[in-house]
């Protein structure tokens, strides 16, 4: 059976996103030598910047199209999303769509939180991960985007499973579950640390949780006395949270090799 991987983002926004995928690109291929590995995103609006700037930016429907095209058999899917929501929803669509069209059998991962066990391997690997700097007392908080959909609900069970874990690590959502005014209050330190529970460093990192604006994460930090060091890392860059990631991929590739 010809297999391809195919690996989705939202889109590319900055140089250090792109690295990011690079580095997580390299963790796949070692994993699975010799298995061709694709990409595309999600946002249509960082597509056409991408296109803009001549740089591959399939679609999900047309990326597994053209693995059709290219006579592959089976594709396994994985996306770097967080939680099951609607923008994961719209994979599961597309795929199913484009594989019936190109008569490919294809399979699609689970995202970062699906199961308890993937929320408490991914607190357990944020732990891992915190800032060299910071001292046991102070304060951490990682910024998620959130949803309107159910699946937001996984953003309050990790922030539960990384509370038992350190009680001043905290998890929050721009949307949503568990919001920044949930958790000045319990600050107790005067240094927070403040890293994004996205992917990849983008707009929301740069803008939303570091930015200087009024509505900022950080400025809405700093606004209540606190100093707020952000720190301007995805989780894909995390060896540990890529991880979990690589062992969903895993179940897929297993699955569509064995015909299960």
């Amino acid at each position: 059976m010809k297999c391809a991987i195919l690996l989705v983002a939202y889109g590319i926004g900055s140089d250090q996103g792109r690295h990011a995928l690079r580095r997580f690109d390299a963790l796949v291929r070692q994993r699975w030598p010799g298995v061709p590995v694709r990409w595309a995103y999600t946002s249509l609006l960082l597509r056409e910047r991408m296109a803009h700037s001549r740089q591959k930016s399939d679609s999900v429907f047309k990326a597994v199209l053209r693995l059709a095209f290219e006579r592959f058999d089976a594709v396994a899917v994985q996306p770097l999303q967080t939680i099951p929501g609607r923008e994961y929803g719209s994979v599961l669509t597309a795929v199913k769509d484009a594989a019936r069209k190109g008569g490919l059998n294809c399979d699609v991962g689970a995202p970062l939180l699906h199961s308890a066990a993937d929320i408490q391997e991914t607190a357990v690997a944020l732990l891992r991960h915190l800032p060299a700097e910071r001292a046991p007392e102070e304060d951490v908080i990682f910024m998620g985007h959130g949803t309107r959909h159910d699946a937001v609900s996984l953003y309050v069970q990790l922030a539960q499973a990384v509370h038992q874990l350190d009680a001043r690590v905290h998890v929050g959502a721009m949307n949503g579950a568990v919001q920044l005014e949930d958790i000045l209050p319990v600050l107790g330190s005067q240094r927070v640390w403040l890293a994004p529970l996205l992917s990849v460093v983008g707009r929301h990192t740069l803008e939303d949780m570091a930015g200087r604006n009024r509505q900022s994460w950080r400025s809405r930090i700093e606004a209540t006395g606190h100093q707020c060091l952000p720190v301007l890392l995805g989780t894909a860059e995390y060896a540990s949270v890529a991880e979990v990631w690589l062992r969903h991929l895993d179940g897929v590739v297993q699955s569509l090799s064995t015909g299960a």
